[in-house]
């Protein structure tokens, strides 16, 4: 009866239960429909908890119908019952098939979301070792040839090929590591948090991108206050939307850093006045190998990866990062919980108030 080789108490307690309230619809006829239902509510509970296969659920479907009928036919013939209470039997019957289909259902619905996990799981791993070793095997000639590069150039200084054939090695280098960050990304200890001063970080990455690219370059306002991040991750995330900026903008057009405060959530802005994003663009934008302008990217060097990196950080602290085209240009808001607003003027208040 049972789905197993070696029967479960549970279940040879309710047959003990079960044949018990079949005895007392015997023993007391007036009252059997008492004992009658207890039979069915127990069946339906108990399957709900234990979902039988389809043999053992016909068969002990079949003894309680079986059974309870009998005894019901009995007291009809006795006249200690109505015909009537005959149709509760096929009644209760239809009602539990009803739930073993949807618990059936339900079952498999879980066994075919837990292969889906696993296989992503499956997936993510390789994936992730599959990186590794490309990173690995990649990296070796990378660094042998700019180590030949390195000595012609000391033989010739100042040549073109050389600077451009350093240059291209650098990009495969830097490609490496966003591949090897995007693959790490999945993982559960992928951040490292701890409480970010939101003014000196973004003044100091402000600081360091206006210094290297020849842009029109503005900090806009900055919310006080502390962020619970990954510092460097967040870093990672932000250069990523400068170069983004640098790349699809001239030296003549403006981009802008500032970063605001919406209750509890930080949001860093980067708007710039470039050429902007089309339209059909927005949708996929944030995918990996995503380019919105796919002449113009392999123009200035873009591998498609430096905003899946940000849509990846943005995600790991529980946030998100969107796109909007403006009129000239286009903002990005990468928007991150946990940020404390104010904390270092209190702390700032207190300190000077027990001085005073």
């Amino acid at each position: 009866m049972l789905p197993r080789s070696r029967p479960n108490p549970i279940d040879l307690l309710w047959v003990a239960f079960a044949a018990a309230n079949v005895v007392a619809m015997v023993r007391w006829a007036s009252w059997e429909t008492i004992p009658f239902h207890f039979i069915w509510v127990s069946l339906t509970l108990l399957y709900g908890f234990r979902v039988w296969r389809p043999v053992p659920t016909a068969l002990v479907l079949a003894g309680v119908c079986a059974s309870t009928g009998l005894v019901i036919m009995l007291d009809i013939r006795r006249g200690t019952q109505l015909a009537g209470e005959l149709t509760e039997v096929p009644l209760m019957s239809a009602m539990f098939l009803a739930m073993v289909w949807h618990a059936r259902r339900r079952q498999q619905a879980i066994r075919v979301a837990e292969a889906v996990a696993e296989n992503r799981a499956r997936l993510l791993e390789g994936q992730e070792e599959f990186l590794h070793d490309v990173s690995h095997e990649l990296r070796t000639p990378v660094t042998i040839a700019r180590g030949h590069l390195d000595l012609l150039g000391l033989e010739r200084p100042g040549s073109y090929d050389l600077a451009v054939a350093l240059d291209e090695l650098t990009r495969i280098d830097r490609i490496i590591n966003r591949l090897l960050l995007l693959a790490k990304s999945e993982r559960p200890d992928f951040l490292a948090t701890e409480d970010v001063d939101v003014e000196a970080f973004v003044e100091d990455v402000f600081m360091r991108w206006s210094d290297v690219a020849p842009r029109v370059w503005r900090l806009g306002p900055v919310g006080a206050g502390y962020l619970s991040a990954d510092e460097e991750a967040l870093r990672t995330a932000l250069d990523a939307l400068l170069e983004n900026a640098v790349k699809h903008t001239e030296p003549h057009e403006t981009i802008e850093l500032r970063a605001r405060a919406v209750g509890r959530e930080l949001v860093l802005e980067v708007v710039d006045g470039g050429h902007g994003v089309p339209p059909e663009a927005v949708d996929h934008i944030f995918e990996r190998f995503a380019r919105a302008d796919d002449a113009r990217n392999r123009a200035a060097g873009g591998a498609g990866l430096g905003l899946a990196i940000v849509d990846a950080i943005a995600r790991a602290h529980g946030g998100s990062c969107t796109v909007k085209p403006l009129p000239r240009g286009v903002l990005f808001a990468l928007r991150l919980p946990g940020f404390e607003a104010e904390r270092r003027s209190l702390a700032t208040f207190s300190a000077n108030l027990g001085s005073s």
